[in-house]
């Protein structure tokens, strides 16, 4: 059975894409899965990721990186996804025909959304583009700060834009920035037991929608 491909995209840069791809892509191998991550952003911050994972950790088989140009998306997740349970591909953050390949071959786009109505306004963009591709996407608030009422007004708007919100928010934690630093998913940090919490919580409700 082919893999399934989940592309992570925003038009605003600061959104937390590369955030939300390693800690899924950590997530899901943790729990026994292939993963391959796919960067087309020159800005190469998976890349430099990956690199400090392998200093770390070594080398695993099951979880690979490579990159691609915009265009080169479709062509390189469809032959990971012959090897990999999930190809997860990380974009620039821009809006424009250089997305659609990454779009087209998506399962699922993942839009994260930093809790602000700059990000959110920066969202219509993405969505309008994913549905022109007929992807199904859902929306990651990511960065929030609990009981606040910007990050509920956020939250409502999202909701009204006709996307799907995730439930579980990713919120604003020293951790995130941290274990990216140092090759790490969050949770792989016996301190980060909440974080951990929280993209495992992500990770079941993406699995879910991929059916």
């Amino acid at each position: 059975m082919a893999g399934r491909v989940i592309t992570v995209a925003q038009q605003k840069g600061g959104s937390g894409k590369t955030t939300v791809a390693v800690n899924l892509a950590v997530a899901l191998r943790g729990r026994g899965h292939s993963v391959a991550l796919l960067d087309t952003d020159p800005q190469g911050s998976l890349g430099r990721w990956f690199l400090e994972r392998l200093e770390r950790r070594g080398e695993d088989d099951d979880l690979e990186f490579g990159t691609s140009s915009a265009w080169g998306a479709s062509y390189e997740s469809e032959k990971l996804k012959k090897r990999f349970d999930f190809v997860i591909i990380d974009t620039p953050p821009k809006i424009d025909s250089d997305l659609r390949p990454a779009l087209r071959v998506a399962d699922l786009v993942l839009v994260p959304v930093a809790t602000s109505q700059v990000d959110l306004w920066a969202t219509e963009g993405v969505l309008d583009l994913a549905r022109r591709e007929k992807c199904d996407t859902l929306i990651v608030l990511n960065r929030t700060r609990a009981h606040t009422r910007l990050t509920g007004e956020v939250a409502q708007s999202a909701t009204e834009l006709g996307a799907e919100v995730a439930a579980c928010q990713l919120a604003n934690r020293v951790a995130y920035a941290e274990s990216l630093g140092q090759g790490l998913g969050a949770g792989e940090n016996a301190r980060n037991a909440t974080a951990r919490a929280e993209i495992e919580t992500l990770t079941d409700e993406i699995l879910a929608l991929l059916g």
